[in-house]
């Protein structure tokens, strides 16, 4: 930044003071939160957030000075705009997964293949004979062991599949009504509003990182 675009010291004296009326706002939101998800709250956080970030940067450019504590960002999800007595909900889950040993996947799969061919047929979606092919095919293989087992039991197991767990989230979201009998299977997650999602669990290894302790499981972190 050049000396003509250096900020001067009343800005900078600006927005600390911008900062301590958003800490003001943010405590008379909690202070008079109406529940555990008050909109009120998310945008005096919000609000918080932007002006702690601005005179962050202002110290920064002019005094070249950093403030001692850091505020996290809330760019993950909206404000919630949805049902404040939601009648219906949808749990819309996401979890990546590495193939971190081919081998071992397609020994699994071979073998849940050979205890039950007419189901890994099915699973595989070949019409030839899957017994054939799993032990030699990752995509075969994928079709049977997840045809096979539930979501969370391959979570559980991933080790025993060959697979390695990467980043993982659940969200909760409201609904004003139950959906009918195959409404949206043709495009299960195109209808996810996320002012609409109540609560959500994301694991990461890099809130590992951000801990600095290679020791502790990944976190749940709820909205």
């Amino acid at each position: 930044m050049s000396d003509a675009a250096q900020p001067s010291a009343a800005e900078v004296r600006a927005a600390a003071e911008a900062v301590k009326a958003a800490l003001d706002r943010h405590l008379d939101a909690v202070e008079r939160r109406s529940g555990q998800d008050d909109p009120a709250v998310y945008a005096a956080f919000d609000e918080l957030a932007a002006a702690a970030e601005v005179y962050d940067e202002l110290l920064y450019d002019t005094y070249d000075e950093v403030t001692p504590f850091e505020i996290p960002g809330n760019d993950a999800l909206p404000a919630y705009a949805g049902p404040d007595d939601p009648s219906a909900l949808s749990v819309l889950i996401r979890r990546d997964y590495t193939v971190a040993e081919p081998q071992r996947l397609l020994h699994q799969a071979q073998r849940i293949a050979d205890l039950d061919p007419d189901a890994a047929d099915e699973a595989a979606g070949t019409a030839a004979d899957a017994t054939a092919v799993v032990g030699t095919s990752v995509h075969a293989a994928l079709g049977v062991l997840f045809g096979e087992f539930e979501p969370d039991e391959i979570a559980s197991r991933h080790k025993e599949f060959g697979l390695e767990e990467g980043d993982s989230t659940l969200w909760v979201a409201a609904a004003d009504d139950p959906a009918e009998p195959g409404e949206w299977l043709s495009a299960p997650f195109d209808q996810a509003d996320p002012q609409r999602v109540v609560c959500r669990f994301d694991v990461s290894a890099v809130f590992d990182e951000e801990l600095g302790d290679d020791d502790l499981e990944p976190l749940d972190h709820e909205r």
